[in-house]
C-alpha cells in the first residue's frame, strides 16, 4: 500500500531526523499493526501555506491512486494573518485533490488538525498574542474538521497534544520533537488502521 503525505513543516519534520517525521512514524506503526504500508512520499516544505502547497502539487509528479493520503496544512496561513474564509476555500480545494489522489476514495484521506504553536517558547518570545494564536487556530481547525467530515474523510485532532506537551520540541523551540510526533502518531493509528482495513 502506498502513502502520500501533504503539508508543511509538520509533515516534513523540521528539526527532526527523517525517522522522526510523523508520517514516517505512522507507516512504521501501521506495519506493526499488520498493515503493509510503504514509507510515505512527502510533498511538504517548511513555511508553506495552502496556496503554496497547491502550487507545489501542480508541479509535482504523482502516481495515483494512493491507499492513504494525509493532509496537515494551515499554520502558515494563520501566522501570516490570512482570513478564515480564505483558509476554508483553499483547504477545500486541497481536500478535493487529496480525495482524487486517493482514487476518489474520501475514506482513504486522513486530515490532522493544526497544532498550537502559540504554546512554544518561540511564540512567547515573539511578542505575538498567544491567546489570539490559539483562538485563530481553533477557528481554522473547526473549519478543517467540518469540511473533512462533510467530504467523508477522517479527521484526527492533535491540537490538544501540542498544548499538553509544550516542552516536546525540536531545538528551534517552535517545531515538535520526534517524541511529540510519536504522540500524534499514536492518536492517528486507530483511525488509520480502520481506514486501511475497511
Amino acid at each position: 500500500m502506498r502513502y502520500l503525505a501533504l503539508g508543511d513543516s509538520y509533515s516534513i519534520g523540521e528539526g527532526v531526523p527523517e525517522a522522526g517525521r510523523w508520517p514516517v512514524q505512522l507507516a512504521v506503526r501501521l506495519r506493526r499493526e499488520g498493515v503493509a504500508l510503504e514509507d510515505p512520499s512527502i510533498v511538504a516544505t517548511t513555511g508553506w501555506t495552502t496556496d503554496e502547497l497547491s502550487a507545489a502539487m501542480d508541479a509535482a509528479s504523482f502516481a495515483p491512486p494512493y491507499e492513504l493520503v494525509s493532509l496537515l496544512i494551515g499554520v502558515n496561513n494563520q501566522y501570516r494573518g490570512r482570513s478564515a474564509d480564505e483558509y476554508r476555500d483553499e483547504f477545500c480545494r486541497l481536500l478535493e485533490r487529496a480525495v482524487t489522489l486517493a482514487g476518489i476514495r474520501s475514506e482513504r484521506v486522513l486530515v490532522l488538525s493544526i497544532p498550537d504553536w502559540g504554546v512554544t517558547p518561540f511564540a512567547h518570545g515573539s511578542g505575538r498574542d498567544v491567546l489570539r494564536i490559539a483562538s485563530e487556530l481553533d477557528v481554522y481547525n473547526a473549519i478543517a474538521r467540518e469540511e473533512t467530515e462533510r467530504r467523508g474523510a477522517h479527521f484526527v485532532d492533535i491540537t490538544g497534544i501540542s498544548r499538553q506537551h509544550p516542552a516536546l520540541l525540536a531545538d528551534d523551540g517552535l517545531h515538535p520533537s520526534a517524541a511529540q510526533y510519536a504522540l500524534w502518531t499514536e492518536a492517528a493509528v486507530p483511525t488509520a488502521v480502520a481506514m486501511l482495513s475497511a
